[in-house]
């Protein structure tokens, strides 16, 4: 009776086991690997399943999930003979389990060394200058190769990044120096368009004022010449009409004139700031007998314009011209 109890107690201990060694639960974002006898059948995807627990294993926990691989810092020679220093990190998703389980042994290590290598093959193609300004095409460059490489090996490069590029300390410092030198450059560059700019406007500036200038005096020119033709035109009608009046045989007509030139004479020589004492000349009845014909020839162009008013007398004395 001990006998049964104990056979009954290992074959349940053993269905123990073999119910916990044949069901298998995958998370999420994993692909395990089933294999029997040492040799792949099939391949788990995340959830719940029940393998062979006496003649199936797991071969391989694959990560399917995209994983950030860290490229280690090497030193890598220029196409100009600069020493470099450069690291990356490469984004890796495997894409079929199988491939990535028994294609290649050590995937990660195997990618770490195939970016290694690559990155001193594009970096050592390239000058210093291309180098430090060209990290774009390098990031591409290192893609188009490592990904084509990691094909057959089910795995997907997503992205490659270079991480750091670092030339040596005196390199930097002349670049350094470099980049001053061009600074100034540019500064005095802004300098003298600044200069420039602001001597052309100065002409552009004088030369209007010049222009409004001259088309002031024009101006002016064009007025004065214009007043000066008024007047002509003025003492033209004025001679006519004397002569008019000469040719009538009216003798008062050239004592106009006349008394006009005595009378400007007087007020300039009367008038003058030098001139503290004013001589009047012997004859100055002749000037007041000028000024009579002058008022004569007044009175006789009123009687000629009003003819029903009886013409007055005109008065013999010079109004305020006194005689000594």
């Amino acid at each position: 009776m001990d006998i049964i109890i104990a056979a009954f107690l290992l074959i349940f201990l053993v269905g123990i086991i073999a119910l916990f060694g044949a069901l298998k639960f995958v998370p999420q974002g994993y692909n395990w690997t089933v294999e029997r006898f040492g040799r792949y059948t099939r391949t788990l995807t995340p959830g719940p399943h029940v393998i062979n627990p006496f003649f199936d294993r797991i071969g391989r926990k694959m990560n399917m999930m995209e994983t950030v691989l860290d490229v280690p810092q090497q030193e890598v020679i220029t196409r100009d003979n600069a020493m470099v220093s450069c690291d990356a990190i490469v984004f890796i998703q495997v894409i079929d389990a199988v491939q990535a389980a028994y294609e290649v042994n050590n995937l990660l290590n195997a990618i770490t060394n195939l970016s290694l290598t690559n990155i001193r093959t594009v970096v050592g193609s390239m000058d210093l200058d291309q180098v430090l300004s060209n990290r774009d095409e390098i990031n591409a460059r290192l893609l188009t190769t490592i990904d084509a490489a990691t094909l057959p090996w089910g795995v997907k490069v997503t992205r490659i990044e270079i991480k750091d590029l670092t030339p040596p300390a005196d390199i930097t410092e002349a670049m350094a120096r470099q980049m001053k030198a061009e600074r100034l450059k540019r500064a005095e560059i802004l300098t003298a368009e600044g200069e420039k700019q602001s001597a052309i406007l100065k002409a552009e500036g004088q030369k209007q004022s010049q222009i409004l200038q001259a088309e002031g005096r024009r101006e002016a020119a064009f007025r004065d010449a214009e007043a000066r033709e008024r007047e002509a035109e003025a003492e033209a009608k004025a001679t006519a009409m004397v002569s008019e009046a000469i040719s009538k045989g009216d003798v008062n007509a050239i004592n106009y004139f006349l008394g006009q030139a005595y009378v400007a004479a007087f007020e300039k020589l009367a008038t003058s700031p030098q001139q503290r004492t004013v001589i009047i000349p012997a004859e100055f009845s002749s000037i007041l007998g000028t000024i009579e014909g002058i008022r004569g020839l007044t009175d006789s162009a009123k009687a000629t314009n009003t003819p029903s008013k009886p013409a007055s007398g005109g008065q013999t004395g010079a109004g305020p011209w006194t005689t000594s």
